[in-house]
């Protein structure tokens, strides 16, 4: 039991280091290749930042532990709105433009729905996988044709900034980017032997480990960048960190770990994590809508979402104690 929890708590470390030496290497590698700051933003930092989630749902589905793949995956998404949102609006109330309430959003919700609907009958199959991965692909296709055809952006100002205040050579860009991927592989696959260990230890499913520990843990990026651009007034960015990770969690992470091995799960995976996640993604529809003027998350709705957060994990509690 011991080492299965310092495997996990070095995992986790060693995963948000390695995920962020990953970022860096790519985002200088694709720069020097002649890629946009806007593109390098929406694609390498996108795939980057969710990395994390991505091989450790990989890894647990290839070793026969579903529970942890989508526990992560929509664990990693109630997280993201309910403890890093209300956490960051918190420190700073969110502005949401009504470009995100029109577009971002309804994205987000209806990807959602797709998520419940596939876990109705309790399995994700290699056919609901596979539906997953192609929605991804032509959101992310059509995502990056929207973005070129776009004059100016937020994101792509400010990753061209960060790029002009952070200049790599190739080789260094390289090795960061090798050692990056490498140690990310290494560390999830030492945290998923950590949660399953942990998991039998106490005698609770993996499903919970992959809800809490895991989902915290690989949430860690997001937690930190929205953070950061919050407290720089870069309300576009914190919200769509937030936004676009979340689709990564349910189409491509899903996807992936759903294409390696068909993943069964009991009821409560939908009665109770799907209808919270989607209870949260419809909810910023109301937090975000502005009744007199531009919409915003306020600090008192980030305490309602802190709250909520808590609320949910303590009755994981509960029923693991029951």
């Amino acid at each position: 039991m011991v080492w299965a929890i310092l495997a996990v708590i070095s995992g986790l470390a060693l995963l948000v280091w390695s995920a962020d030496r990953f970022v860096e290497g790519s985002a200088a590698t694709a720069r020097h290749l002649g890629m946009s700051p806007l593109l390098i933003g929406m694609v390498i930092v996108g795939f980057g930042t969710s990395a994390p989630e991505m091989v450790v749902s990989a890894f647990a589905a290839v070793q026969g532990t579903p529970g942890i793949a989508l526990g992560n995956a929509y664990g990693s998404n109630i997280t993201n709105i309910a403890l890093i949102l209300g956490l960051t609006a918190m420190l700073s109330p969110i502005a949401v433009h009504s470009q995100v309430l029109r577009k971002e959003l309804p994205i987000l919700s209806l990807v959602t729905l797709l998520a419940a609907w596939q876990l109705w009958d309790g399995r994700i199959t290699r056919f609901d996988a596979l539906v997953l991965l192609g929605v991804f692909a032509g959101l992310m296709g059509w995502t990056i044709f929207q973005g070129v055809r776009r004059p100016a952006d937020a994101l792509g100002s400010e990753m061209a900034q960060a790029l002009a205040e952070n200049i790599m050579p190739m080789r260094r860009a390289l090795l960061w980017l090798v050692v990056g991927l490498v140690l990310l592989i290494v560390s999830s696959r030492l945290l998923v032997w950590g949660a399953v260990g942990i998991a039998s230890g106490f005698g609770v499913s993996d499903l919970i480990i992959g809800l809490t520990i895991v989902a915290i843990g690989t949430s860690l990026p997001e937690l930190a960048s929205s953070v950061i651009a919050a407290r720089k007034n870069e309300h576009d960015i914190a919200l769509g960190n937030i936004l676009g990770s979340n689709l990564f969690n349910t189409l491509a992470v899903v996807g992936i770990a759903g294409s390696i091995q068909p993943m069964t799960v009991g009821p409560e995976v939908f009665f109770r994590d799907i209808m919270v996640m989607a209870a949260l993604t419809f909810s910023l529809f109301v937090l975000g809508y502005g009744f007199k003027g531009q919409g915003r998350i306020n600090r008192f709705e980030g305490a309602i979402l802190l709250a909520v957060y808590i609320g949910y994990c303590s009755y994981l509690v509960i029923s693991v104690l029951r």
